[in-house]
């Protein structure tokens, strides 16, 4: 699979309309940090994503690099993967089973599924690599995070 020019021109044009919208201001070095994550498939961490902008960019730190992901995410423009912002998570239930995580607290919570445990993978899957465990993550507001509803 491969990113077309006109998929990363379309998220670099979306980036700045919510930059407009928002009214945040747009810069050369968030431009070219997210210009760098839209094009990537490989998922980068902040580490990867610095190495790659220093040849446009090489006074940037790797602080602007963390604040100007997070900065993004918190505009909705990019998503995290894997572990939380804080720190890795452990798990001693090597059970099937699945997560819930809130995205504004953190707390994380075993649920089960047989319908997720039967999930099928696309053969798609085949083409990256062999699967040896299928867990799901689900993403979203914890019942004490969420804003009490109105009558």
């Amino acid at each position: 699979m491969e990113l077309s020019k006109q998929e990363i021109e379309d998220r670099v044009e979306r980036f700045k309309k919510v930059c407009r919208l928002k009214g945040a201001k747009l810069t050369h070095q968030r431009l070219v940090i997210f210009r760098e994550v839209a094009g990537s498939l490989d998922h980068p961490d902040a580490d990867r994503i610095f190495q790659r902008v220093r040849a446009q960019l090489p006074t940037i730190s790797i602080d602007t690099v963390y604040r100007t992901l997070w900065w993004l995410r918190d505009l909705g423009l990019i998503r995290t993967l894997g572990p939380s912002i804080d720190a890795t998570r452990f798990d001693a239930n090597l059970e099937r089973h699945h997560h819930f995580v809130c995205i504004q607290c953190g707390l994380t919570r075993d649920f089960l599924s047989e319908k997720l445990d039967g999930l099928e993978l696309p053969e798609s899957v085949s083409l990256i690599g062999h699967p040896q465990i299928t867990q799901v993550e689900v993403k979203g507001v914890c019942l004490n995070c969420e804003p009490e509803k109105a009558p």
